[in-house]
């Protein structure tokens, strides 16, 4: 399912296109380590980025405290990755939602951040009319000897990290070589259904304040600087994998 916008289209896309765009657009240069789906932009049938919908970690897709469940009703909009683009980005962020809700039905709640320590506030949030509930908890991230940093929730002191009840190597808090506070992030709600908008209104704060530039400020979750032409593989429609729409 895609757009019908003659210039503009926004469909499943594999993980290596998301994950091409996400390496060469997104201020992060990462892709989230979650269950994952991927929705491709394209424009003039030139690939022009990605947005990847992520089941998150921890606490950024807990849902109890609104009485949904993490599996399979919330889901974290992780990274808006584009490169120069003429569409809106509030635009494509719409078209995305759509099809997201169509292709999982269950969902109940979107939920992003907007980081602050990158000067971002959330204009395409506050564009499309997400709730702003306020800001998280302040944290901390951990830097290794090679200057890489490390959020504190994938650090331990055994070297050992469970995720989605896989353990995998993490860096010991006992080998960083520094530590860094992290303010708390910006975060935005968007309910799926009318019972949850009943159910998050009354915690809706007024939007942070944009700064005076803020029009041309990159969206929360990318940088939209000008990029390298996309390599000739990603200029047309890529085929759907099987797992390009999975959570």
């Amino acid at each position: 399912m895609s757009s019908s916008h003659p210039n503009l289209r926004v469909d499943w896309c594999s993980y290596e296109a998301a994950k091409y765009a996400v390496t060469t657009w997104h201020y992060s240069h990462t892709m989230p380590k979650s269950k994952n789906a991927y929705l491709g932009v394209w424009e003039q049938s030139e690939f022009i980025g990605a947005l990847v919908y992520s089941l998150g970690s921890g606490r950024a897709t807990d849902g109890r405290g609104f009485g949904l469940q993490r599996s399979f009703e919330v889901v974290e909009l992780a990274r808006v990755a584009l490169r120069s683009h003429v569409s809106p980005v509030s635009r494509i962020l719409a078209i995305s939602v759509r099809l997201l809700r169509r292709e999982f039905p269950k969902l109940r709640l979107i939920v992003s951040y907007a980081d602050p320590r990158h000067g971002h506030v959330g204009p395409i949030y506050q564009a499309t009319n997400w709730l702003y509930v306020g800001p998280t908890s302040p944290s901390r991230a951990f830097v290794d000897a090679l200057g890489r940093e490390h959020h504190s929730r994938v650090v331990s002191h055994s070297g050992v990290n469970s995720h989605f009840g896989q353990s995998r190597h993490a860096l010991r808090t006992q080998d960083a070589i520094k530590i860094i506070r992290l303010p708390g992030k910006h975060r935005y709600l968007y309910p799926l259904d009318p019972e949850i908008a009943t159910r998050i209104r009354p915690l809706a704060k007024p939007y942070p304040r944009k700064r005076a530039k803020d029009s041309s400020e990159p969206s929360p979750v990318h940088g939209e600087e000008d990029g390298a032409a996309p390599i000739r593989t990603l200029q047309t429609p890529l085929p759907l994998t099987t797992d390009s729409r999975r959570l």
